[in-house]
């Protein structure tokens, strides 16, 4: 009930807003990476295979260094983190300005072998966009006056760690939203206005990807 009365609600906001025409294009021979979107339901995360990452741009990628592929999500802090999140925090996180995390999942082999059951679409990435997007997501992460970022710790499963975000998650500033900024940075069409919900985003994605496995029923 709480994911179908958010949903709901965020779609309203979403539904009249224009769609992107143009976004940069790849340029020359400079090197073109593929990323994968992957739907769980509510949200929708990023996967980025970790050879991709620019160190030099999002040092904190290499927290993981056994992995091939990295998923990257955003979201509200308490209901992200929460093993039963209730009606209660998803109003909250709905309605309220709150605190946020990013959530990295590190995994190896292939990413449908990882994500059996969900929608994945395959986006390749113009020239430069994987240096923009990682660039977005590191400027994501909270820092102390060090400029060390702050580990909240594991997440109940392994191979799962969650970081304070500077941002702040609200009606407006969803997880969906917050993955179509990084892909528009990247230098994709799409919309974040659009993508409030994850089919809002998934729907967008298809357009300009491959849907490399589709979601059951």
């Amino acid at each position: 009930m709480a994911r179908v009365l958010v949903i709901f609600v965020l779609a309203a906001c979403g539904a009249c807003t224009a769609p992107v025409k143009d976004m940069a294009a790849a340029h020359g021979a400079e090197p073109v990476a593929s990323i994968y979107l992957v739907s769980h339901g509510w949200h929708v995360g990023m996967i980025v295979r970790q050879a991709d990452i620019p160190v030099s741009v999002w040092p904190w990628g290499r927290d993981f260094p056994d992995a091939e592929y990295l998923e990257v999500g955003w979201g509200d802090r308490t209901f992200y983190q929460a093993l039963n999140p209730h009606l209660g925090s998803a109003l909250k996180a709905a309605l309220l300005p709150t605190e946020s995390v990013l959530h990295i999942f590190d995994f190896n082999g292939s990413v449908t072998a990882n994500f059996p059951y969900s929608e994945i679409v395959e986006i390749k990435l113009p020239g430069g966009g994987m240096r923009r997007l990682a660039g977005y997501i590191a400027a994501s992460y909270a820092r102390d006056d060090a400029g060390n970022v702050r580990s909240l710790g594991e997440e109940f499963y392994r191979n799962r760690r969650f970081y304070a975000s500077r941002e702040t998650y609200h009606l407006f500033n969803t997880c969906n939203a917050w993955a179509a900024r990084a892909l528009r940075t990247a230098g994709l069409p799409i919309a974040p206005a659009q993508a409030m919900t994850a089919e809002g985003l998934m729907s967008q994605a298809r357009r300009i990807g491959t849907v490399v496995q589709s979601s059951p029923g």
